[in-house]
């Protein structure tokens, strides 16, 4: 039986994202507990809370991070979306934001692409022939109230249009897609610990204030594609724009 489902899929090829349990949640709070101790802060003292947003990260891809990042799940999803051979693996989760509660918002919750299209200088735009797919992955439980990531369904048509042959920087490309696509529904990225969710590069996503009362642990990391993005391309990602 495939580990993926047809329906999982065309829901990625309508809304432009979709949602898997790639571990245990044991996982997931095992490699948050190493979040708190990286941090150097407790889930039992909230009053030591007081940034918004803390970064950590992991780089080295090992225990519990390694342990989601090896996901015979989460290969099969990025399979199913970029087809066979059409993404990169990577090791380690990489550069991970801690939203904290009770606390002013912090000021980047406006909609936007990530930089998804390497240029030879080392800078990074946004263009439509992205080089990479976004994978957000969950250490904690994130209701709708714990800054869960909002995200504008169907929007990566939108932006197909908006953004046009050109490439943009990240300000100007949040220009573009931001009204393209105001009418879109919303949907929120919500689950468990040992989720993922697999986010097509021109889906306009935002942060959000954190009205809840648990920090919310979650990594928001490129996967490389061995190809650059061709909408013409016959992929549940490229389908994803027609």
């Amino acid at each position: 039986m495939d580990v993926i489902t047809n329906d999982q899929v065309e829901s990625f090829v309508r809304d432009g994202f979709m949602k898997l349990t790639i571990g245990t949640r044991e996982q997931g709070e095992a490699a948050q507990a190493l979040l708190w101790q990286q941090i150097g802060l407790s889930p039992d003292e909230p009053e030591n809370w007081r940034e918004p947003v803390v970064w950590a990260a992991d780089m080295t891809g090992q225990g519990p991070f390694g342990e989601l990042m090896r996901s015979p799940v989460l290969a099969a999803g990025l399979d199913a979306v970029c087809g066979k051979g059409g993404w990169q693996p990577r090791g380690a989760a990489g550069n991970i934001p801690i939203r904290f509660p009770r606390l002013p918002p912090a000021d980047d919750r406006g909609w936007h692409l990530d930089l998804n299209t390497p240029l030879p200088d080392g800078s990074w735009q946004v263009s439509v022939r992205s080089h990479t797919l976004l994978v957000l992955m969950l250490f904690s439980e994130v209701g709708e109230d714990d800054a869960a990531t909002r995200i504008r369904a169907g929007s990566q048509r939108d932006s197909l249009a908006a953004l046009g042959d050109e490439g943009h920087d990240h300000i100007a490309a949040g220009g573009l897609v931001e009204p393209a696509s105001r009418e879109r529904p919303l949907a929120l990225a919500t689950g468990l610990p040992g989720e993922v969710y697999l986010v097509h590069p021109l889906t306009v996503h935002a942060a959000d204030e954190h009205r809840g009362e648990r920090p919310r642990f979650m990594a928001q990391m490129p996967f490389f594609l061995t190809e650059p993005l061709d909408p013409a391309a016959d992929t549940p990602l490229a389908r994803a724009l027609r």
